[in-house]
């Protein structure tokens, strides 16, 4: 089969390019031939470009040239260059595909609770606490306070004031306020109707060191002011608080600061209160009066049998001897108030705070505060002394104890 030679002669291939009126071809502004736009490309599926889907077809651009009269020369559109569909992302390999943008989840601060769900109980802090422990403790020494008896228990004339503190306790055999039943149950009697003290102890607060009970036998034959020589505890029956007060700074050259009286119901409900004590009884004692049968050894009393304990005389040196057991009867009480049994017993203690300031009548400056610092004194242990004595003798108002002068001088020296 033989092929005809193409041939480059524009005349040759006239249908191919624009002819002008004169039968030739047109040409461009190089001097190129313009070729015939073909429509196969818009009929014919298949003459397009295998990587085409849409191709629009660029208008030529009328540009202005020399030609020849009723001549129209185009300038051909531009290089054609075919665009191509984006690629869906899912139409890529797994390996190639651009990882997730990785969007923070963004989270609500205010959360709402769900039906079942409850708001947590924050518990109080320490502080909360120590606050909580404070406040009732001073809530209670406060109470204390107003339930204290208060007398004015000290002289319009007193001595010059010594070292440390003084405290001039009494306790004085009152009935008031007992009942039949009560008088009955502690063994006390009836009403005597003079008032007097069964017990006088001078306690020593020094500023350093250890403090000192000084026991002052209640028949001690001392001269009492503007009444002469009496016994101590006349002093009481004739002047009350007062002259007592008086009576003590002059025979032992002491400044008394405070003063502390408990009577025989209160000493015995003050017992009651902090669970009863235990006290070691050295030999047997066995009073009606006082309503106590005891046995030698240590033993657990409650308030009525502690109170005749310190009461009675029915032993060998009498007066002598109970003042031995109300010292010894004050230093057990006092070990028991402040043992982890009673202090960290709730109970207890608040029966005690409630119970025995109605019990003591102070004199009126003193507060429960100054009480309290007898026992914080008293925890480091305590000096226990007696008023030497030089004698007994009989005088016109009874039997008497009479001081040795010069070893009761020394002694209260010391504590000046």
């Amino acid at each position: 089969m033989s092929t005809t030679p193409h041939s480059n002669d524009p005349r040759d291939n006239a249908g191919e390019f624009v002819l002008g009126k004169d039968g030739k071809p047109l040409v461009d502004r190089y001097g190129r031939p313009i070729r015939r736009r073909t429509t196969a490309s818009r009929r014919d599926p298949a003459a397009r470009h295998p990587d085409e889907f849409t191709r629009v077809e660029p208008r030529a651009r009328r540009v202005s040239q020399r030609v020849e009269p009723g001549h129209t020369v185009y300038e051909p559109p531009a290089a054609y260059e075919p665009r191509r569909a984006p690629e869906h992302p899912r139409s890529r390999p797994a390996q190639q595909r651009p990882a997730p943008e990785e969007v923070p989840l963004q989270v609500s601060k205010r959360r709402r609770r769900g039906p079942k769900e409850r708001r947590k109980v924050k518990l109080p802090g320490c502080g909360a606490v120590l606050a909580l422990v404070i406040a009732l403790l001073i809530g209670s020494v406060l109470v204390a306070d107003a339930r204290l008896n208060r007398t004015a228990a000290m002289p319009d004339q007193q001595i010059s004031g010594t070292s440390g503190t003084n405290w001039l306790l009494v306790g004085s055999d009152s009935r008031t306020g007992l009942s039949e039943k009560d008088v009955e149950r502690l063994g006390t009697g009836g009403d005597l109707g003079t008032v007097r003290t069964d017990t006088i102890i001078l306690m020593h607060l020094p500023l350093r060191g250890k403090p000192t009970l000084v026991s002052i036998p209640r028949d001690s034959y001392v001269p009492v002011p503007g009444y002469g020589y009496d016994k101590i505890n006349a002093a009481f029956s004739i002047g009350g608080p007062q002259l007592l007060v008086e009576t003590v700074e002059h025979n032992t050259g002491l400044h008394v600061d405070r003063y502390a009286e408990i009577g025989m119901g209160g000493l015995a409900g003050v017992v009651d209160a902090a669970g009863g004590v235990e006290i070691c009884v050295a030999e047997p004692i066995d009073d009606p009066l006082a309503n106590i049968n005891l046995q030698p050894g240590c033993q657990q009393m409650d308030g009525p049998t502690a109170l005749g304990y310190v009461r009675t005389r029915a032993t060998a040196q009498g007066d002598l001897d109970r003042v031995a057991r109300q010292r010894e009867f004050m230093t057990t009480l006092v070990t028991r108030v402040l043992s982890p049994s009673v202090y960290l017993n709730p109970f207890r203690m608040a029966r005690l705070l409630w119970v025995t300031p109605s019990l003591l009548t102070v004199n009126s400056d003193d507060h429960a505060w100054n009480l309290a610092r007898i026992l914080i004194a008293l925890r480091g242990g305590l000096e226990t002394e007696t008023v030497p004595i030089g004698g007994f003798t009989d005088t016109e108002v009874g039997n008497v104890v009479l001081w040795d002068d010069t070893a009761a001088e020394a002694l209260f020296a010391s504590l000046r």
